[in-house]
């Protein structure tokens, strides 16, 4: 990613497009995507755009099936949060 991005030249804009939520990389493995994100959030002139299931313009059955998905991976988060937590045994 680094590479790419440090080729812009003079006057030129560039736009990168991804879905984070189908990285299919090993878990030891870091997404490029996931983190420019969080080197280049609060760039003067650069900008993130998060698209949801409202912006798509396919079948509305897309729709339905992005968010069903969203809220899978709301639940799985929330579980894998409830695992890691402390327990208190007083």
């Amino acid at each position: 990613m680094k590479m790419f991005l440090t080729r812009m030249g003079y006057g030129s804009k560039m736009i990168i497009t991804g879905d984070i939520t189908q990285i299919d990389l090993p878990s030891s493995k870091r997404s490029g995507l996931k983190l420019v994100t969080k080197i280049l959030d609060g760039i003067d002139g650069i900008s993130f755009v998060y698209l949801t299931a409202k912006d798509v313009v396919r079948n509305p059955l897309v729709q339905k099936i992005i968010s069903a998905y969203t809220v899978y991976e709301e639940g799985k988060k929330i579980k894998s949060l409830k695992k890691e937590a402390p327990r208190y045994n007083g």
